[in-house]
């Protein structure tokens, strides 16, 4: 798999990394430790260099990343994240000094490793101003415990304070088709500061795939429970968009989700998405995309067959909208 340099500090990872939250935290039921070695392995296998975790998504999650990438850490990218109280992000956000320094040598411990690749702020916190933030991981970067700074749903301001005092490698905030506010101000700010993006749910929490309709029920534990982009009646409606993609999909001989992450990695060189599976044949789907070339006329048509459809529903529930700096 190619590869892509995320911000000015040197960082270099696969165009397509995996997103390891859903291996065992917010869609339901974890993964057996098995099944997620497994999966994590055959990423590596087809050319998956960048791998996303963070303590939010349990201890578990961690330990499952580092005991399957243990045997060619040297080979891989590893981010992890901090911010939130307790590593709880029902509790509210955390990103005091000392709480990082507490959050970076747990994830080192879970992690079984020496130093984490990339270390992001989960989410910007309002008591602790994001100069500390920065200086605070700049420090453990010259202890050698951290490669590289990265911030997670800030807004431009944050951003330009923080990569003052240490440079951001890589923004992840959530971009695909059908959530497009990144390209207002983020994506302008990034292109001029030289900071990468990681784009999270970039398959719209798995609806982008066409595998979820109005008809689908979720397990109990299930984010997507409580999104209301995901009612049952805005499922309804965004159908509109799974047909579209598929008659952009078909005559091309791909998925939609091949189409979607595609055409984010078409937006710009320094983007890599992190789609995340428990599943191998989505995994083998998801990376197949990466092979995928989209002409300029390819582009054009998507965003006219975009234009005439209108999304339903809020990308968040209120109280989660809340967090995001913006």
């Amino acid at each position: 798999m190619k590869t892509r340099k995320l911000g000015t500090t040197g960082l270099e990872v696969s165009a397509l990394g995996l997103g390891c939250m859903g291996l065992s935290f917010g869609y339901g039921p974890a993964v057996s430790k098995e099944d997620g070695i497994r999966l994590i392995r055959s990423a590596f296998e087809q050319g998956v260099t960048f791998f996303d975790t963070a303590e939010a998504y349990g201890r578990f999650n961690e330990e499952l990343v580092g005991e399957a990438l243990a045997p060619f850490r040297d080979q891989v990218v590893i981010a992890t994240k901090f911010g939130f109280r307790d590593g709880d992000a029902t509790k509210g956000v955390d990103s005091h000094p000392e709480r990082i320094r507490a959050v970076a040598e747990a994830s080192l411990r879970h992690l079984k490793t020496d130093r984490i690749d990339l270390f992001y702020q989960h989410r910007v916190d309002p008591s602790v101003p994001v100069e500390d933030v920065a200086g605070t991981v700049r420090d453990l970067i010259a202890e050698g415990k951290v490669g590289h700074f990265g911030m997670s749903e800030a807004g431009e301001q944050s951003l330009r304070r923080a990569h003052a005092v240490q440079p951001v490698a890589a923004l992840q905030s959530e971009y695909s088709l059908w959530w497009r506010e990144p390209e207002e101000k983020v994506l302008p700010t990034l292109r001029e500061l030289g900071i990468g993006f990681v784009p999270f749910s970039p398959l719209g929490k798995g609806f982008l795939t066409g595998a979820i309709d109005d008809k689908t029920s979720f397990d109990k534990s299930d984010f997507r429970n409580i999104v209301p982009r995901f009612d049952e009646e805005n499922r309804r409606a965004n159908a509109a968009l799974i047909d579209v993609l598929g008659r952009i999909a078909a005559p091309r001989g791909l998925t939609r989700a091949q189409i979607a992450l595609a055409w984010l990695l078409a937006r710009e060189p320094w983007i890599a998405p992190i789609p995340g599976t428990t599943k191998l044949h989505r995994l083998q789907e998801n990376l197949g995309a990466a092979d995928v070339v989209l002409s300029p006329q390819d582009l054009a048509d998507i965003e006219a067959a975009l234009a005439q459809v209108r999304i339903a529903g809020d990308r968040y529930p209120a109280h989660l909208q809340q967090r995001v700096d913006r």
